[in-house]
């Protein structure tokens, strides 16, 4: 699987570079399409804007279903100041503590794209005297436009309203020693991993024993992107998403992580044992793991009340909606995992 490692990473990196915070997915969700579409898949856009892809043509036959989610966290401008400052509210779990000082775009509704930074306000550490004592919120920061402007009217002159969806600059880069750092790695460095996936069945010229159609949502980071098209043959859910890494759980950037239980309950039995029998099987440096503050698409799909076994699998991933890190490794053996558990005959 090495080779398909770099393939999913070079893709991952691709996807990262689409911004695509929830709600604003359509350019990302249309590349995905034409991707598939060019390796020779069939695929169709649903009406939230997610893709399914066919990896088998299963008919009525029972089948698996891996999901992935290609929505991000982000901002969106809920005022235009006087003083020609963007208040924002976030879009998904974004934290204003580690959101500080990053380059954004803000992705006008005629205007193009405008370019700004997500400061404190009162930002200059020489004039502030309470920089540092002040707690970083959403109500304590703005956006700073990288334009001459001094009031809501100059704002409002450059297209800029209410509404306008606000990303995030990634900053990725892969180092000489394997680690891939970079926002937004949650989950698009899973949906990378599934379009390798893809492309290791197609070269290899047979789909997989098991029957398996890939999910990529839109809406996950926002809590219901699975929740709906899940066809009446899928019989499992395997979400591909980021393993936890931090105090207390065993999983590292390098491994692949089984979830057994997040904070909503635990996963299928079954499934969970299948998973980590798969990993033996494949020699995929794994670990099994409690996640205290984490949901999955695959809870999303059970709440909306869909009959199906579930699981969550996903690459070791640090500093969670942050500043991300995680390893070629731990894509290496999310990919040995699936490939293994998804040729294992019932």
């Amino acid at each position: 699987m090495e080779d398909y490692t770099d393939i999913a990473i070079d893709y991952a990196l691709k996807l990262i570079s689409i911004p695509s915070p929830s709600g604003y997915t359509r350019d990302v969700a249309r590349w995905l399409e034409q991707t598939f579409s060019d390796m020779g898949y069939r695929s169709e856009l649903t009406r939230k804007g997610g893709l399914i892809v066919h990896l088998s043509e299963t008919g009525d036959q029972e089948a698996v279903m891996l999901q992935a989610h290609i929505d991000t966290l982000g901002g969106m401008v809920a005022e235009i100041k006087s003083s020609g400052r963007l208040w924002m509210t976030p879009v998904g779990s974004l934290n204003a503590n580690n959101t500080e000082t990053e380059n954004c775009t803000i992705v006008t509704k005629s205007a193009g794209v405008r370019e700004g930074t997500f400061q404190l306000i009162d930002a200059s550490t020489h004039v502030n005297a309470t920089y540092s004592e002040t707690a970083r919120s959403f109500s304590s920061m703005e956006i700073v436009l990288d334009e001459d402007v001094r009031s809501r009217e100059d704002v409002e002159a450059l297209g800029i309203s209410v509404g306008d969806f606000v990303c995030f600059e990634p900053r990725s880069r892969v180092t000489s020693s394997g680690y891939i750092k970079s926002r937004f790695l949650d989950d698009k460095l899973s949906a990378g991993a599934l379009i390798a996936y893809a492309q290791y069945l197609k070269d290899r010229g047979r789909p997989s024993l098991q029957p398996t159609v890939l999910y990529f949502t839109a809406f996950e980071e926002v809590g219901h992107g699975a929740s709906s098209n899940i066809a009446p043959h899928i019989a499992e859910i395997i979400c591909v998403d980021m393993g936890c890494v931090g105090e207390g759980l065993t999983c590292t950037e390098r491994m692949v992580s089984i979830c057994a239980k997040d904070k909503s309950g635990p996963y299928h039995y079954d499934v969970v044992n299948g998973l980590i029998d798969a990993a033996k099987r494949s020699g995929a440096d794994y670990a099994v793991d409690v996640y205290p503050d984490y949901f999955s698409d695959a809870k999303a799909t059970l709440m909306a009340g869909f009959d199906v076994r579930f699981g969550c699998v996903g690459p070791g991933v640090y500093a969670s909606h942050g500043y991300e890190r995680s390893h070629r490794d731990g894509v290496e053996n999310t990919l040995k995992l699936l490939a293994a558990y998804l040729d294992k005959a019932d």
